[in-house]
């Protein structure tokens, strides 16, 4: 595909490119390399000083992946890249991610098109010349005929509003957006906010060092060991010499009969299993920790409410062996089903709360009154600490999208037409906003999928349907409203047929006050790839193309 335009500064203010990226991180910095080989003028934009998304904010003591390093949380399009990067653990570290990224970004020459400390504070289309305009919050004005939106399903922090936290006298920190520079908890007395991944992960970490550690718990998670361990070498060369094995199974299509085709377990009938089987099971996989006690389970451990239930008695018993006081295992116990929030996984977590200097208040029976310059009052009481860590999670999926709020057709901005809910077509494109592609959007399976190969997936996608426009003199593209109806039915039907609706999670928006409660995430893994691949085969069934204009047309020549 040959390029129409080249970034040219044709006055002050106003470049002009074939494609705008938002963001730099594992999306966005793939879909500059795959769009810049078609032979596209791109340009990169992200907020932060470094690339990596939400790697590079997530500091916090702790941070790392919860699936196999090797080879599910890296890159695939590439062989010499698989062969030369040593990953070190099973479960990799924030730091060895982000090095693993500014690798990945030096290898493909990724930096000489990217901005960074370069916020984009608007977006706004032109039906005439069928562009966008994109303001940064450099003073910059660019213009692009596609916007590609890789702002992160997980990249905008929750910040809870909790009356009086302007007045606390200490330090105040969120694991979404950590400090740059390293933070010490030496003699301090720490609270904590949130038990969710994040905070399972750095709640052990500060109550290593700190004085104290206040665990304000607003919902119990239940957490399997991670077993994280360093890699080894023949485990790493067995994925190498597998490497085409190894991609065919990542992106393998569900068996025609399993229960849910994101997990289709482990082939066996738990029905068909004495109750004593079951049990030795959990107990093997237990052993065994890592995401293999959601992905080697039943198939029926997300859609069998008697399963998920038996599942559940068995890590409750788990949090009652090692928690040593009974009272504080009771709290830790979780009340909703195994599975339909995210699948934790931990180094101690539930072990952390057998130290001394480590409190656990339950917000359910002991809610927040208010901050104070000294600390936290409950209605129980005062607790004074030195330092509060919110480790409260992210408006997800739906978040980054309505923060960055373009402006479409006619002047709709995404705030209004996602008022109620999130329409779009594929999880990829949204009516009314021509030329507006998003990765890992809200209705593609993103967070319940491999991250990297999705935003592989999507983004080829996504150039595929440029080059069928190039082919064509078409010079925009758009889902019809009724595609997103459909689409937003099939979405919720594949949910329906689980037990993730029945959960209150982030999931279903249910983290942040006022949001609609919808699930919006695509249940099907890596059936949702063959469905938008047949989409796209029988012609983009579903999208309204345009010819290109003959003013967009005049703009590209001059930008020549």
């Amino acid at each position: 595909m040959t390029s129409t335009t080249h970034p040219q500064q044709t006055d002050a203010v106003t470049e002009h490119y074939d494609a705008v990226v938002v963001g730099a991180g594992v999306s966005g910095m793939y879909a500059l390399l795959h769009l810049r080989g078609m032979g596209l003028s791109v340009r990169t934009y992200d907020g932060a000083p470094r690339i990596g998304g939400t790697w590079w904010y997530n500091r916090y003591p702790g941070a790392r992946v919860d699936g196999p390093s090797a080879p599910l949380y890296g890159y695939t399009f590439s062989d010499e890249l698989v062969k030369e990067w040593d990953w070190t653990e099973t479960q990799s570290s924030q730091p060895e991610v982000l090095s693993y990224l500014d690798h990945f970004a030096d290898r493909f020459d990724l930096r000489r098109d990217i901005e960074l400390d370069t916020r984009v504070d608007d977006a706004r289309y032109d039906e005439a010349t069928q562009r966008w305009t994109i303001e940064t919050g450099t003073g910059r004005c660019v213009s692009a005929a596609f916007l590609i939106c890789a702002v992160g399903a997980l990249s905008t922090p929750n910040t809870p509003d909790i009356h009086g936290i302007d007045d606390f006298g200490g330090r105040c920190l969120h694991t979404g957006h950590w400090p740059e520079e390293p933070v010490s908890f030496e003699g301090k007395r720490v609270g904590v906010i949130g038990t969710g991944s994040s905070g399972i992960q750095v709640i052990p970490e500060i109550a290593k060092e700190a004085a104290h550690v206040t665990v304000f718990q607003r919902t119990p998670q239940y957490t399997v060991p991670a077993r994280n361990r360093p890699l080894k070498a023949e485990e790493l060369a067995l994925v190498r010499d597998n490497w085409e094995m190894v991609k065919a199974g990542m992106m393998a299509p569900p068996a025609a009969d399993a229960a849910l085709p994101m997990a289709p377990g482990n082939g066996r009938s738990p029905f068909e299993e004495t109750p004593e089987q079951r049990h030795a099971l959990y107990q093997e996989l237990w052993e065994q920790g890592t995401l293999a006690f959601v992905y080697g389970n039943y198939a029926e451990l997300l859609v069998n409410e008697e399963i998920n239930r038996e599942v559940c008695a068995f890590l409750q018993g788990k949090i009652r062996e090692i928690v040593d006081d009974p009272d504080t295992a009771e709290k830790l116990i979780p009340d909703h089903f195994y599975g339909t929030k995210r699948p934790i996984l931990d180094s101690g977590y539930y072990e952390t709360y057998n130290r001394d200097n480590v409190t656990l208040v339950d917000l359910r029976e002991d809610p927040i009154e208010e901050m104070t310059r000294a600390g936290v009052r409950t209605v129980m009481g005062e607790h004074p600490i030195d330092m509060l860590v919110l480790a409260t999670g992210f408006d997800a999926i739906s978040g980054s999208m309505l923060r960055l709020d373009p402006m479409g057709r006619g002047g709709i901005r995404l705030k209004e037409k996602w008022e109620s809910r999130y329409h779009n077509y594929l999880g990829l494109m949204i009516s009314d906003f021509p030329n507006l592609f998003m990765i890992h959007g809200p209705g593609t399976p993103g967070v319940l999928y491999l991250m990297p190969l999705g935003a592989e997936l999507e983004t080829e996608w996504i150039a595929n349907c440029l080059r069928h426009m190039s082919e064509r003199g078409l010079g925009a593209v758009e889902p019809t409203h009724e595609a997103e109806l459909a689409w937003d039915e099939e979405v919720s039907a594949l949910a329906e047929k689980t037990l993730f609706p029945r959960t209150d999670s982030w999931y279903t928006g249910a983290n942040i006050p006022g949001k609609p409660r919808h699930f919006s995430v695509h249940v099907g893994g890596p059936a949702y790839f063959h469905r938008i691949a047949e989409i796209a085969e029988q012609g983009y069934e579903g999208f309204a193309f345009a010819p290109a204009t003959s003013v967009g047309s005049n703009d590209r020549e001059e930008d020549s």
